[in-house]
Formats: structure tokens, C-alpha cells, sequence
């Protein structure tokens, strides 16, 4: 699996924003970029993305800022990717099931469907709760712990 770094900044800057969120405070979009090292100017855009797809809302002014649209036990990790870069699994393109692989590589639409279904696994069940507390659920905790997992 590949993310893009604009998925990777959005993850951050919304578990930032969770993070954040205890003390009711907007949190300003040059105060999540220093927090989480994004170049300001990108994160802009990403918050823009975010903020269109339901995951953050945004007050202008002098007390404006972010912040997450729901609590962040209701935000998975898979919508915000789904948010910034589209379906979870494709290839060139296309989703699994619209594929057509015939002889000898018609196995292989199989392969992708499953793939998409385990990543769904995991990134649809882990919230942004779970990682900024990082209790992350018992799943994740258990593949994590195999050793060939971080090989």
C-alpha cells in the first residue's frame, strides 16, 4: 500500500486537531503545520479537502481556526484517506471488481479484492481516537507485535 504524502499530512493534522480538541479551542492552520512539520501552504489545501468531504469545519476571522466536524472516535482512518485521495484500492485506476484479467492472471482480481478488503480491516476500524490515545484496537496491536511486519 502506497499513501500519498498529502494522506499522510491529513492524518496528522486531523489526530493534531483531535489532540487539540479537549480545550474547545480552534486551532490555527500555521499552528498545526508547526506542530506536525507540513509545509503551511500545502496543509492549506489539505484542510481545504478536509473541510469539503465533512471531516473538519472552518471559522475565518481573528479567532478562527479548525476544528474536527464529530469527535474523533467517528472519523476512520480510511474516510479521511478516502477524503483526500479516493478509494482505497485501485489499479491503474480502476477498482478490483471493474478489472479484467483473463488465462493465467485471472486469479489476480482476486488478489486485489482481498488486499482491499484487509486494508478496509484496518483502516476502517481504527479511529483518530484510537491513534492519538494510541490505544489502537487489538487487531492492529496483534500484527504490529509479528516481527516480519516490520520487515
Amino acid at each position: 500500500m502506497r499513501l500519498s504524502a498529502r494522506v499522510d499530512y491529513a492524518l496528522r493534522a486531523v489526530a493534531e486537531l483531535a489532540a487539540s480538541a479537549g480545550d474547545g479551542k480552534l486551532v490555527t492552520a500555521d499552528r498545526l503545520a508547526a506542530a506536525q512539520q507540513i509545509p503551511p501552504k500545502f496543509l492549506e489545501s489539505i484542510l481545504l479537502q478536509l473541510r469539503r468531504g465533512g471531516i473538519v469545519v472552518a471559522q475565518r476571522g481573528p479567532e478562527g481556526g479548525y476544528r474536527l466536524a464529530r469527535p474523533a472516535a467517528e472519523i476512520s482512518l480510511a474516510e479521511i484517506i478516502r477524503v483526500i485521495d479516493g478509494p482505497l484500492a485501485n489499479v491503474r485506476g480502476q477498482r478490483p471488481e471493474e478489472l479484467g484479467y483473463h488465462g493465467a492472471a485471472s486469479a489476480l482480481q482476486d488478489v486485489w479484492i482481498a488486499l482491499r478488503a484487509n486494508e478496509r480491516l484496518i483502516l476502517e476500524t481504527v479511529t483518530i481516537e484510537d491513534v492519538v490515545t494510541g490505544e489502537l484496537p487489538e487487531r492492529v496491536r496483534d500484527l504490529v507485535a509479528d516481527p516480519r511486519a516490520w520487515v
